[in-house]
């Protein structure tokens, strides 16, 4: 699974959103979004270290390249949330939902989606052992 650097996550959060880009549309794009005011070059940077990565690609256009990403979003948020788990809540994702429930002061329409998305996931059935959905392959950990 792919991994990547906070920076590298925010230019690839501007592709995930735009689709392609060339440098200075993300540099552009990274100084309105997210506040970050990052020279050409080092965007340019980034973005050659995300292809060596096999992250994103280029396709020359005129003078500038233009990336797109080939990791989707999903991928990547997969691997954020696993590294999220063993790193800060000892694997546990009920430590993580507590803290998130807690935390961040959730309104009532958004509880109650997440209710119903862990309704659905109960219903679906097929459970393990381990309490992980059959379809689910195991952590290198759990092997």
């Amino acid at each position: 699974m792919p991994t990547f650097t906070d920076r590298e996550l925010d230019v690839m959060s501007v592709l995930w959103r735009h689709g392609t880009a060339t440098v200075a549309e993300v540099q552009d794009a990274l100084a309105r979004d997210a506040g970050l005011d990052l020279a050409y070059n080092s965007v340019l940077t980034m973005l050659r270290i995300l292809e060596e990565k096999g992250h994103v690609s280029h396709v020359v256009e005129g003078r500038a390249h233009r990336y797109r990403p080939l990791v989707r979003r999903e991928q990547a948020s997969r691997s954020a949330l696993r590294r999220l788990l063993d790193g800060l809540f000892d694997r546990s994702p009920e430590t993580l939902l507590t803290q998130l429930v807690r935390d961040e002061r959730l309104d009532r329409a958004t509880l109650e989606r997440l209710r119903a998305l862990v309704e659905r996931e109960l219903e679906a059935g097929d459970w393990r052992a381990a309490g992980r959905p059959a379809s689910r392959k195991p952590h290198r950990r759990d092997a």
